[in-house]
């Protein structure tokens, strides 16, 4: 869980909770102490804000810009990005004033990431990133200084975020920031999976917080050790935790970390089984989300939502909220993807811009020396010439080879481009790697073979759009029932494959039959009501067919021939020979072949 932070980033260590100052008081206090208290006292630096904005005839140019950047941190920390994101930009452009230039621009960077304006911040932290040797005012370093931390996390740069934060900590003027330095720090290593929930370290940057009165970064804290007991099954503990400090978190009027312990505690009271309460505090997250955002608490309450009304047998319902949840839990993915390749974008293009420019000074330094040596000797003027040609070459050989990096970045993607599951080659170089590890510790597993039953039909009945909507479907029904260690891939058209590690045959077998059962009965609605998809499924185990995934997928592919030859929309278990009783000798010879073909070609396009 990581808050918006840099809405967050302002507040000073706040004393204790004091009475507002008098209206008579010199502004320039009030709006430093306004500025102090922003998280530690929320209510009272509302009450601040409103002496200020009844006095702002009366303040100074420079005051009344710090009143507008006030405002502006407000109008965001309530969760209206849009309307925030115009005023900061106003007061980087028009202020005048290099420090709170600094500490909007860090917000602004802020706002432009929950916009999903992601190259548009990247590039502004980059600029501010380059500043900070400039930057004096204590206060505009840290949130500099903050915001790198909080915003390169969000990018999947953990060790990056890890030393903006450790700056933080080092640096003797922010004493009165080890909280948020702290929490910068400890959210970086527990999202990157170096620290777990109960780490000692989380205990000290709690403890920080407290000290520091910022329970606001204390309760986003706890959220993430809430989060921890959760996935490991100590649902108890994470709702005792996160109702002890609920009434403070709401209390704060601050969304995006209200969301995230409504979606908490929506996940914990589903783990208990108390589905009253999961779906209240689902439903808590959905009315407090902020419009056209895809935030991770929104995609978990439709899954809580859904999993409610699948339990009631709401049908209807649970399928709708399925859907939402798909397209939330896509969004939010995107999201993800979008930042990192956003981070990635932004760093190649200031790199070839660098270089750029080191190119056009070279080049500038070489025309000068040409115009000289030209009055001199022509031929010495054609050797430096011919190596500008150079230099230009090789900047255009760098820009051949940055595009075909990209290129091949690009050709690395491991997903179908229509279901989202893993492609042949990476579900078949995964499942190589799987079973490889599974043989060396003798653990079983199974492959399953699935064919949807006479999609060609379907194609052909109805087009190519239903039938990619056919199989989205199916590809859905069937992830409801996978394991997390699951793989699950498409080898092409409408047969796909599900590799399932430390599973027994009958246990594969039991599986395939909810799979398919779960397939048989998803509803189509609108034009393909009248579509009736069902599949045929063959398993095959290690304990029979070994660990080689290329035996595994011939004695697969067998049974699933035999499912297809006994009537279709049936789970079928065991080799070739299995069947080969039912069969004369020269058709289950033409079989045998017929499958392991079918198996090469899966497996890698030839038999070995």
């Amino acid at each position: 869980m990581l808050l918006a932070a840099c809405l967050l980033l302002g507040s000073h260590t706040g004393a204790a909770r004091a009475d507002a100052p008098a209206p008579t008081e010199d502004p320039a206090v009030t709006l430093d102490h306004a500025d102090r208290i922003k998280t530690s006292d929320h209510d009272l630096f509302l009450k601040l804000l409103g002496q200020l904005d009844e006095r702002k005839g009366g303040l100074s140019s420079a005051e009344q810009w710090r009143l507008r950047y006030l405002d502006a941190w407000q109008v965001a920390f309530e969760g209206r990005y849009d309307q925030a994101r115009t005023q900061l930009t106003e007061i980087v452009n028009l202020s005048g004033d290099p420090t709170l230039q600094t500490r909007a621009t860090a917000t602004l960077v802020n706002i432009l990431g929950i916009g999903r304006h992601y190259e548009d911040a990247f590039t502004r932290l980059s600029m501010l990133i380059d500043q900070l040797p400039a930057v004096k005012d204590p206060e505009a370093r840290y949130q500099a200084l903050g915001e790198a931390a909080q915003f390169l996390a969000q990018a999947g740069q953990f060790e990056l975020a890890s030393g903006y934060a450790q700056q933080i900590l080092d640096d003797a003027a922010l004493a009165g920031h080890a909280c948020q330095g702290q929490y910068f720090k400890v959210n970086a290593l527990y999202r990157s999976g170096r620290i777990k929930g109960t780490d000692p370290e989380l205990d000290r940057a709690i403890d920080a917080c407290h000290d520091q009165h910022q329970e606001l970064f204390a309760n986003a804290l706890r959220g993430e050790r809430a989060d921890y007991a959760i996935k490991q099954g100590h649902a108890d503990d994470a709702v005792t935790l996160l109702l002890a400090h609920y009434d403070e978190v709401k209390s704060y009027r601050y969304p995006a970390l209200l969301a995230d312990f409504d979606t908490l505690l929506a996940q914990a009271y589903w783990e208990q089984g108390d589905v009253s309460q999961a779906r209240k505090y689902a439903n808590a997250t959905l009315a407090d989300a902020v419009p056209n955002t895809y935030a991770e608490t929104l995609s978990k309450a439709y899954q809580v939502l859904y999993n409610v009304e699948s339990r009631l047998g709401n049908l209807p319902a649970a399928l709708e909220y399925h859907e939402k949840y798909m397209e939330a839990d896509k969004g939010y993915l995107n999201d993800v993807s979008a930042r990192a390749i956003a981070y990635q974008t932004v760093k190649q293009q200031l790199l070839a811009n660098k270089m750029q420019v080191d190119a056009l000074n070279k080049q500038n330094q070489i025309l000068q020396l040409q115009r000289k040596l030209d009055r001199k000797d022509m031929e010495t003027s054609r050797l430096y010439i011919a190596l500008l040609l150079t230099i230009v070459a090789s900047i255009a050989f760098w820009l051949w080879r940055t595009k075909r990096s990209q290129l091949r970045f690009k050709r690395l993607a491991t997903r179908d481009s229509l279901t989202g599951v893993h492609s042949r080659q990476h579900f078949v170089d995964e499942a190589d790697l799987a079973l490889h590890v599974a043989a060396k510790s003798n653990r079983d597993a199974c492959l399953v073979l699935l064919d949807l039953d006479r999609f060609k039909e379907v194609n052909d009945a109805h087009g190519h759009v239903i039938g990619d909507l056919v199989l989205t479907r199916a590809v859905a029904a069937c992830q409801h029932h996978l394991r997390r260690h699951d793989l699950f891939g498409r080898l092409g058209g409408e047969e796909f494959a599900i590799y399932m590690p430390g599973c027994s045959a009958s246990q594969a077998c039991e599986r395939a039959e909810r799979v398919r059962q779960a397939i048989s009965a998803t509803p189509l609605w609108g034009e393909t009501r009248h579509v009736i998809i069902t599949a045929s499924f063959g398993v095959a185990s290690t304990d029979r067919s070994g660990h080689e995934l290329r035996q595994l997928m011939i004695d697969a592919e067998s049974a699933l021939f035999e499912a297809k030859r006994s009537g279709r929309n049936r789970v079928v278990y065991g080799q070739l020979s299995d069947f080969a009783a039912a069969k004369q000798p020269a058709d289950a010879a033409d079989a045998s072949t017929e499958a392991g073909d079918a198996a090469g070609r899966a497996y890698g396009g030839h038999r070995s």
